[in-house]
């Protein structure tokens, strides 16, 4: 649970593919940034009868390693394997978008996602809203200030409707309870019954997301 700063301004939704990875249970730490195949990390499986690589749709490597293994010949494994990484990292990592492409979505999210949190500001009867910003934010999906002003990513657009509403509800949220607090979730899922889905599809497709 967050611990609940007194004099907190404003909270955000941060971007996963600028947050720190969290190593699942029973892993090793992620290789150190800079590392020739990072993003890269490390699980060990009971069951594994050898060395596994499987790119992830963010493009994150993912090295199985089995029992009795080590990391050590798990990253010689990797490596061995650069060429197949990379190829595969291409296949599913999205092209870089075009400035003009960036600008376009930029338009639509400034002309769609106001209308759209107010409409979800009066159907949730949730008050104080006073201003909505679009930003170019690279470290969160939104933020919301105690003055009631609310910045969007542009990026929202990209994502599918329900997982874009909660975002916005999310932060709507905030201008009753600007913690994460148990009573805090609690708003959130009376709001948005299915939050827990649209937190799923941010943490897999979130980097993504350019």
């Amino acid at each position: 649970m967050m611990r609940i700063v007194p004099r907190v301004t404003n909270l955000q939704i941060a971007l996963p593919f600028d947050a720190v990875a969290v190593t699942p249970p029973g892993s090793i730490a992620p290789a150190a940034p800079g590392s020739s195949l990072a993003p890269v990390y490390f699980v060990r499986h009971r069951r594994a009868r050898r060395y596994l690589l499987r790119v992830e749709p963010d493009g994150r490597l993912r090295v199985t390693i089995p029992r009795g293994g080590s990391k050590r010949e798990a990253e010689a494994f990797a490596a061995r394997n650069r060429e197949w990484v990379s190829a595969q990292r291409a296949n599913v990592m999205p092209a870089p978008m075009v400035p003009e492409e960036r600008r376009r979505l930029r338009a639509e999210a400034e002309h769609d996602l106001p209308p759209r949190l107010r409409a979800l500001a009066v159907q949730h009867q949730v008050t104080g809203l006073t201003r909505i910003s679009i930003r170019n934010q690279r470290t969160r999906w939104g933020s919301c200030g105690r003055d009631g002003h609310i910045c969007l990513n542009w990026r929202l657009v990209l994502m599918p409707p329900h997982v874009r509403d909660y975002v916005l509800i999310h932060e709507l949220m905030h201008l009753r309870r600007m913690d994460h607090s148990p009573k805090y979730w609690k708003l959130v899922a009376a709001a948005c019954p299915d939050y827990a889905v649209a937190r799923h599809w941010l943490r897999a497709n979130g980097r993504g997301l350019r």
